[in-house]
């Protein structure tokens, strides 16, 4: 209907024009919106205000040419001008409701769009040390990262999506020795108390709790083991009783072959093991929660010297002092001219004493991906933002000016019953996403996190999300869909099982049929659920320019509301003592299908599966 409008528009401009009532000019923008308030009509279109200027006439005089020489059109009942010089159109029931069949041909394509025009974009997103297990702000970057991929898809952006690993500072040595430590804990437990493995490990996880628990250190002798951890390896560790676990696995696969090797043989072994331990998890949790990786990128790769014996790092040195950013100081370290982009004080590449910072590998790692790509996302935690501007400042220097940017997440305060849950990130003792995946479940997790804006902090109750009732969000719209597949079977009069071998289309069209007349639908929850329809196209345009899927969720909450209160002022299939007229009933039928369609395409837009049946 827009495209419509818009050459209605063209045509009588051009009319007006030949006809001596407008000045010649042109103009690409028709200014097309849907007005807030209904009845300022269907569309408005403000291109006599954007026309004045050109046209040296007042925008009310522009709109009023506009109008008198407009074509007619059986879509359009009416057109006024309002205002300073809106161009008001309503359209005909028969065209307001047209969207109904528009959306349940488009099936799984509906509200997809061109915005992307087939730019490759890599978007990086979560990117956690793989030292310890993803926590509740890794999940909702998780959600809120594939989500927005998933709106790029949508609007034709070749996406790939990219996990940094960042397994080369020394924080993988402080991992690596964590782990050997409690090995060599369990060895001692299973040695001097004669235990089997499972007892050792239950031991050690009953001292770690002990001393959790003793927040004053009043009884280290319920907690000698954390406390020998610490004393090894001071607070330079990980305490989490994920590093037990994997220390279960190092002694179930190799006993105590590790405990006489010299620590020199022993931690560049668990320094590899622990790490590849750690990443299978991080990506079974990825894979969870529906997060699926294109790619899988490892810093170490970064440092790694190819056959002509440079490495990407050297490589990317080699671009910036060719463009004329890098220089030396007497010391010998390595710096990159920040300050010819605006930046307070220039950035150190290389130390004096010749070791690399985290920054170098950050040159590195973003020179590589516009090898790749085109543009190129990341998204990093709030407290990141200080970081923004000396990433940015060499990608500009490489070459790549505005082809860079940064999305930020913000934190998610976790309650349980409207009361802040107990962390510690010094005692080790954070709720991984694990658990909240495991308690709240994948579906109402991933809903609430795509919720707001990620601008904005979440606040995420655990009992809230598990409830069951029309005061849960993500319920209340998942039950809008089950509702509808219901209604749908029952006109097909296929059961759940055979509608699950069939799939819900087939089972809609056998129960609509190949014709119905959408002009039959004259109810106002009728016209509203036709108009929040046709919204959702330009809704999912503007996720993917302003990076904002959390509007999603708004979208679907908006539709399940309109749809309930479509299915009880409108009755579509015939009960006792409520007839209904069989067309009328297939129109509305086609109607619920449509709004099924268009919720299950919104919801897998964020991750969030669409039920038949609950």
């Amino acid at each position: 209907m827009p495209e419509t409008i818009e050459e209605l528009v063209k045509q009588a401009i051009a009319a007006a024009q030949s006809a001596g009532a407008l000045p010649e000019f042109e103009i690409e923008d028709y200014g097309l919106e849907r007005p807030a308030d209904t009845s300022n009509g269907d569309w408005s279109s403000t291109v006599a205000m954007r026309s004045a200027r050109l046209a040296r006439m007042a925008p009310a005089k522009i709109a009023k040419a506009i109008v008198d020489n407009m074509p007619p059109d059986p879509a359009i009942t009416r057109v006024e001008v309002a205002g300073p010089g809106f161009i008001n159109f309503y359209l005909s029931a028969s065209a307001h409701n047209e969207v109904f069949r528009t959306v349940r041909e488009a099936g799984s394509d509906w509200g997809k769009s061109n915005v992307g025009d087939g730019l490759k974009v890599n978007y990086e997103f979560i990117s956690a040390n793989p030292t310890g297990p993803l926590h509740v702000g890794h999940g909702r970057w998780a959600a809120l990262g594939d989500s927005m991929c998933n709106v790029f898809e949508h609007t034709n952006h070749k996406v790939t999506r990219e996990y940094y690993i960042n397994d080369h500072g020394s924080q993988m040595d402080v991992f690596g020795r964590s782990v050997a430590m409690r090995y060599l804990q369990l060895d001692q437990a299973i040695k001097a108390e004669g235990f089997g493995l499972e007892d050792a490990v239950r031991l050690l996880l009953q001292d770690r709790e002990s001393y959790v628990d003793d927040e004053q250190d009043e009884h280290p002798e319920l907690h000698p083991y954390m406390d020998a951890f610490n004393e090894v390896l001071g607070g330079n560790s990980y305490g989490g009783d994920y590093i037990i676990q994997i220390a279960r696995e190092f002694y179930e696969a190799d006993g105590d072959k590790w405990v006489s090797a010299e620590p020199e043989e022993r931690d560049p072994e668990f320094r590899e093991r622990a790490y590849q331990a750690m990443l299978r998890r991080i990506k079974a949790t990825c894979h969870t929660v529906r997060c699926d990786f294109d790619l899988w990128f490892s810093e170490r790769s970064l440092y790694r010297k190819d056959t002509d014996g440079t490495s990407q790092v050297d490589r990317a040195f080699r671009r910036l002092d060719e463009m004329g950013y890098l220089y030396k100081t007497d010391d010998g370290a390595l710096w990159f001219k920040s300050t010819a982009f605006g930046d307070d004080k220039d950035r150190v590449l290389v130390k004096s004493n010749g070791e690399y910072t985290y920054f170098a590998s950050d040159v590195a790692y973003h020179w590589n991906k516009f090898q790749r790509d085109e543009y190129s996302i990341d998204l990093w935690g709030a407290d990141h933002h200080g970081y923004i501007a000396r990433v940015t400042n060499v990608c500009d220097a490489l070459g790549y000016p505005g082809k860079f940017e940064v999305d930020l997440g913000q934190f998610v305060n976790l309650l349980r019953d409207g009361e802040p849950v107990r962390m510690s990130k010094r005692k080790g003792t954070m709720v991984s996403f694990d658990e909240l995946i495991a308690e709240a479940g994948v579906d109402a997790t991933r809903y609430t996190l795509i919720s707001r804006s990620s601008n904005q902090t979440i606040d995420f109750d655990i009992e809230a999300v598990k409830q069951k009732d029309n005061a849960n969000p993500v319920y209340y719209v998942q039950y809008a869909h089950a509702r509808i597949c219901s209604i749908l079977r029952k006109a097909a009069g296929v059961g759940e099982d055979e509608a699950v071998e069939m799939g819900m289309d087939e089972v809609a069209k056998r129960a609509i049929g190949p014709a119905y007349d959408l002009s039959l639908l004259t109810d106002a929850t009728e016209a509203s659920l036709a108009r929040k329809l046709s919204e959702f196209p330009e809704l999912v345009a503007g996720c993917a320019r302003d990076r904002a899927p959390f509007r999603i969720t708004h979208f679907c909450e908006e539709l399940a509301a309109a749809f309930h209160g479509f299915y009880a002022s409108c009755q579509v299939l015939p009960s006792e003592g409520r007839p209904v007229d069989a067309e009328l009933s297939r129109a509305r039928l086609a109607a619920c299908d449509a709004v099924r369609v268009n919720l299950e395409v919104a919801l897998r837009l964020i991750g969030v599966s669409a039920p038949d049946v609950m």
